[in-house]
């Protein structure tokens, strides 16, 4: 441990990782976050390092790519780089599992983590991503790595109605890969008590195709695939303390892409679409449904000194995935969700003077989450599992003389899971044979645990701002794969055991010179059973279950000298290690599928005149060599395989018309760029070896009124 820590010290003097701002002005220090305590506080009251991509970064980034997951892996740091493909796996942040909300409504499916819940809300609706990096458990289950929390847009006009209509097009240099995608907003003040936001949006994509023309693996892809996404929010303000808000956000994605499968062979030839193909799949894949519906009332002043935010929710969610020969019979499998939540929060003043304050939050949370997967004929893949969390929480914040703020909190949770009882289903090993089907009885598990957060922030200066932090997260993740690998008749002989993290964070940040900003961060983060995809002899993916450390840095430079050009670079690391038999011996490393390459980012923006943005993005990362190929065979296990380094850039403008209209033209791997994304080669696969887009351009006209 104690080498951990020298190695994360030194590495700390890298000062490299940057993001895009959302204009030419420098970001205002005092930016509004909601996620890091539930409530709103300025960034520079954080003990942490958090990432913010603004409304203009969102829809600049919408210009080059519409996938949610290729914009976050151009702005937030240490999240992982992404597939391309329907799918996240692998796109972890700081080397663990994210949790991921859209208006604090819970998204991902941690008790069978599917990978699906980064791309569940269309960007044209999002007002700004909020990113807590590190371990969290202010929202509950599944945040290892930390929050992403999606902030829908709300009505900022005295207007009637006012809006946004939006119509683009996309397309490649090459035949029958056109896509079409049109939004159109609405929002306003019925009365000066009423507000509403309505929203509409439609994607159609083409045929994808990598950089010499070539269809892209149909596994997986967002090719061909009709995306809709829907919200409604309506508010009514009481009085100046009070109000009340509900609102619904809907997102269905459905692909009819047809192209037969050619499976490569690994790190030679790439597995790719060709012609007309065979149809097993008798549900489209794609996610039909992700119903999200919340409720929220606000009392600025429910008793002297004392605030007051409910929330109640429900999210109704269903992905479906592509035909798996992988156990007797074959078919598609879905990951079926369903969520009701509620949160109370009360915020008291305890005590204000001349430039010092302190707080005291507190509540209770309650969630309950029902998951399985089965397959489309019927059969269960994981159990049924029904989760209920009872969580009441307490965080005191002390602010003094503007410089120093101490957070200190506690979480109590309390979870109970009923599991169903159910049979295994009979998997194909590598050598060909089955192993058998069992019935497993089902029962109740339950987990219990305290866990805590710390952090101090000292603004010295504008040049300098320190913070340090210590957080825990308590999560079942991926309960379901291990109960679906069941080789015992009883979930009681299984390790089923949470995951405890335990977070450590040490950070800088400030402006120099007025047009120089930076951040550098350095984090180590522990768990005594750690969850891991591994591959058995029989080249199946089981779960290792050990305790592990993880620690990178991070960092970013910002540099904005004149009104007119703004330019920064970036940089993460990140390295994990385990002790598999529990002995002490850190020397085992944890695999690529969740530890990423070192990433760099850099852009430029410039304005020649003033009604013309041109800028260039680009994003860099780094050769993984970490393991070594089996000396009999030659070949990687999963997650173990080398991943060779690739640069990428992106190219986007905008021209304002007038004060109404706007056109932008963005063009993806603008150099056309032949290259596979990480997953293709860590994960050592020859099916899962598939070539990335090639150059994309998209052209959108849009109109504000």
């Amino acid at each position: 441990m104690k080498k951990v820590l020298l190695s994360v010290a030194c590495l700390a003097t890298v000062t490299a990782f940057a993001q895009e701002k959302d204009s030419l002005k420098i970001k205002n220090v005092d930016e509004v976050v909601l996620t890091a305590s539930r409530k709103k506080e300025s960034i520079k009251e954080i003990p942490s390092s958090v990432t913010i991509v603004g409304e203009k970064q969102v829809q600049s980034q919408l210009t080059v790519n519409s996938d949610i997951t290729s914009i976050l892996q151009y702005t937030v740091p240490s999240l992982a780089t992404s597939s391309g493909q329907t799918s996240n796996t692998g796109q972890t942040l700081r080397g663990r599992q994210v949790l991921v909300l859209i208006d604090g409504i819970p998204q991902s499916t941690p008790l069978r983590n599917g990978a699906r819940d980064l791309r569940s809300i269309d960007p044209s609706v999002i007002e700004r991503i909020e990113v807590i990096k590190g371990a969290s458990s202010i929202y509950g289950n599944g945040a290892d790595g930390g929050i992403i929390n999606y902030i829908t847009r709300k009505s900022n006009s005295d207007k009637k109605i006012s809006g946004i209509s939006q119509v683009g097009i996309t397309g490649q240099p090459y035949g029958g890969t056109l896509g079409f995608r049109a939004s159109q907003l609405f929002s306003g003040q019925i009365t000066k008590k009423f507000d509403y936001v309505a929203s509409l949006a439609y994607e159609r994509t083409g045929y994808m195709k990598d950089a010499d023309g070539v269809y892209l693996s149909p596994t997986y892809s967002p090719a061909k695939m009709d995306n809709y996404n829907g919200m409604l929010k309506l508010g009514y303000n009481f009085n100046e303390n009070q109000r009340i808000e509900a609102s619904y956000i809907g997102y269905a994605s459905r692909s009819d892409l047809n192209l037969g499968l050619r499976t490569g062979k690994y790190g030679i030839s790439p597995t790719i679409g060709e012609g007309e193909g065979k149809n097993l799949e008798t549900t489209p894949q794609g996610t039909p449904r992700n119903h999200n519906i919340k409720v929220s009332y606000d009392n600025k002043n429910i008793w002297k000194g004392t605030s007051l935010n409910v929330n109640l929710y429900m999210q109704d969610f269903r992905t479906v995935y592509g035909y798996s020969d992988t156990f007797f019979g074959g078919g598609q499998s879905n990951v079926i969700s369903k969520k009701y939540g509620a949160r109370a929060n009360f915020d008291t003043q305890l005590w204000s003077a001349k430039n010092s304050q302190a707080e005291i939050i507190y509540g209770v949370d309650v969630l309950n989450d029902e998951t399985v997967q089965k397959l489309e004929d019927g059969r269960y893949w994981t159990p049924d599992m029904d989760m209920t969390n009872i969580a009441p929480f307490m965080l005191v914040k002390i602010d003094l003389l503007k410089k120093i703020t101490i957070k200190g909190g506690l979480r109590y949770e309390n979870m109970k899971v009923n599991v169903g009882d159910f049979n295994t289903l009979s998997s194909i090993k590598n050598d060909g044979t089955f192993t058998q089907s069992i019935f497993v009885k089902g029962g109740d598990l339950e987990y219990n645990a305290l866990v805590g957060n710390i952090g101090v922030r000292y603004n010295i200066n504008p040049t300098i701002n320190l913070f340090g932090s210590f957080s825990q997260a308590y999560s079942i993740n991926e309960l379901g794969r291990i109960l679906r690998t069941s080789t015992s008749d009883t979930i009681t002989n299984l390790e089923t055991k949470p995951i405890i993290v335990n977070n450590y964070e040490l950070g800088a940040t400030g402006q120099i010179a007025k047009w120089i900003n930076y951040e550098v961060t350095s984090y180590v983060s522990t768990s005594k059973l750690g969850a891991t995809f591994i591959q058995s002899p029989d080249r199946a993916l089981t779960i290792q279950r050990a305790p592990e450390v993880v620690y990178g840095v991070e960092g970013f430079l910002h540099f904005n000298p004149t009104k007119w050009i703004n330019f920064g670079g970036s940089y993460s690391w990140i390295e994990g290690i385990t002790s598999p038999k529990d002995d002490g011996d850190y020397s085992t490393k944890i695999n690529n599928s969740r530890i990423s390459a070192p990433k760099v980012l850099a852009y430029v923006q410039v304005k020649p005149i003033e009604k013309l943005s041109v800028g260039l993005d680009m994003l860099h990362a780094f050769g993984q060599d970490r393991f070594d190929p089996n000396v009999k065979t030659g070949l990687y296990v999963y997650g173990e395989g080398e991943v060779p380094e690739y640069t990428v850039f992106n190219f986007k403008s905008s021209y304002e018309v007038n004060n109404n209209w706007k056109v932008s033209l963005g063009i993806e791997n603008v150099f056309n760029k032949m290259y596979q994304p990480a997953i293709a080669w860590w994960a050592a696969r020859d099916a899962d070896f598939t070539n990335s887009l090639g150059m994309r351009g998209t052209f959108m006209v849009e109109y504000k009124f």
